[in-house]
């Protein structure tokens, strides 16, 4: 059976990779975490990846602080260098050991001006909601560094496309699911909530920003049933079914819980934050089948928590 490396093993994608693979036949596992392969050591990263020899690379690690890449430069350094210029030398592992290389990127290369031409956002960005989202092949339009540096790495990726990487960049948005075994991995958008609503009466929630959720169990599995079907290398979408803004997501999740909360919803410019987010990035799904509602992936995340 395939022998599947999977970076960011301890984190939340990463537990859940681990965790499903064994369901597909793919029972030879590696995980690695930080202290095993530094991507900021770019020396070390093709020569301990060609001591496993996989089969398949996995990379679920990311710099993921948006505000902080925005606000700092000596952050965004460090998003460009996890973010894209480690994945290039993943893509040069890949091709080393003949390995089929994953990645994860972002709804967040989406969400600007998608022609480039003044004073036409707003009806290029109703084309695309008229057709359910960005495809897998619309032009990227990020609107913040956060953004460009998970395009920049895509885009590290189809350079080496030429040298015949085997590869499949897979872009999702708003994870949610059980934590994972780092201490760094970050509270879910409902993690959040629930841990507000125990000492509040009312809540301020963001009524924009429409994207998609995606449940981590389901990513997972949905990944590797892209392998294990040796779906056509290239870009895929991967969400939960039904864009929401988060507003409706908090609603949602207060009536499932039994919560009695007063939800005021707000303007983006309520919560100031130093990098700008878009206001319409869902995800449109062309190439596999649909997962199902996140709706009913909430209710069986909140069943097991």
């Amino acid at each position: 059976m395939s022998k599947i490396l999977i970076l960011g093993a301890d984190g939340n994608l990463g537990t859940q990779l681990i965790k499903n693979s064994e369901l597909f036949g793919f029972n030879q596992i590696i995980p690695f975490g930080r202290k095993d392969l530094d991507l900021l050591d770019y020396d070390s990263i093709i020569s301990k990846i060609s001591k496993v020899k996989p089969d398949v690379i996995i990379n679920t690690a990311a710099y993921n602080a948006v505000d902080k890449c925005e606000e700092f430069e000596d952050e965004f350094k460090l998003a460009k260098k996890i973010n894209s210029e480690a994945v290039k030398f993943l893509g040069k592992a890949a091709i080393k050991n003949n390995s089929v290389l994953v990645h994860y990127s972002s709804d967040y290369v989406f969400g600007g001006d998608v022609c480039h031409e003044d004073g036409c956002n707003d009806d290029c960005l109703l084309k695309f909601k008229e057709n359910g989202g960005f495809r897998e092949d619309d032009e990227p339009c990020p609107v913040n560094k956060y953004g460009l540096s998970k395009l920049w790495g895509e885009e590290e990726l189809l350079k080496l496309k030429d040298k015949k990487l085997k590869y499949y960049i897979i872009r999702t948005s708003k994870l949610f699911g059980p934590k994972g075994r780092s201490s760094d991995s970050k509270d879910s958008f409902f993690d959040l909530m629930l841990k507000l609503s125990k000492d509040r009466n009312e809540i301020s929630v963001v009524n924009e920003e429409l994207s998609c959720f995606t449940y981590t169990p389901d990513l997972a599995c949905q990944t590797i049933d892209i392998l294990s079907g040796k779906k056509d290398y290239g870009i895929y979408h991967i969400r939960n079914s039904g864009p929401a803004i988060w507003y409706d997501a908090a609603r949602e999740l207060f009536k499932m819980k039994n919560v009695s909360i007063k939800i005021n919803p707000v303007s983006a410019e309520s919560f100031p934050r130093p990098a700008k987010r878009p206001k319409y990035s869902v995800l449109a799904n062309s190439k596999l089948p649909n997962l199902r509602s996140w709706q009913e992936a909430l209710g069986e995340y909140l069943k097991n928590i």
